[in-house]
């Protein structure tokens, strides 16, 4: 039996390995963000959303506290804790028959969460732009 796709997502969380989430998105993948409202399309869009992301949020006391599987997407639900405010969220995923991320989705509460991942989110992709 092989290894289930969203075990590759867990190990990125834990590894932060840019390459590693090089190979798992699609050329075609889809990034749906809780603060921006269109969709960003394409794998290096997605990426660059994606590491910063992992950056802002997946540091220490990152913790995926829920898991719920489908044949081909899984949801998680995540607590964070960033500059005293609890954040609580889910990531969406789906993957194509290749076993790539298609189309991923984060949805964040509460609303003074959602404001201050926009505020750090935002800066983290000027700081990324600059590398």
């Amino acid at each position: 039996m092989t290894e289930h796709p969203i075990a590759h997502w867990y190990r990125y969380m834990e590894s932060h390995d840019v390459a590693g989430l090089d190979d798992m998105l699609a050329d075609d993948a889809v990034f749906e963000s809780p603060v921006v409202f269109t969709p960003q399309r394409g794998k290096p869009i997605v990426k660059a959303y994606l590491s910063a992301a992992a950056q802002v949020l997946g540091g220490s006391g990152f913790t995926y506290v829920g898991e719920w599987r489908g044949e081909n997407s899984a949801i998680l639900e995540f607590e964070q804790e960033m500059d005293g405010i609890k954040i609580n969220g889910i990531d969406m995923i789906w993957w194509n028959e290749n076993e790539k991320i298609s189309r991923f989705k984060v949805m964040v509460r509460p609303l003074q969460a959602v404001n201050m991942l926009h505020r750090k989110m935002g800066e983290m992709l000027e700081t990324m732009k600059k590398e």
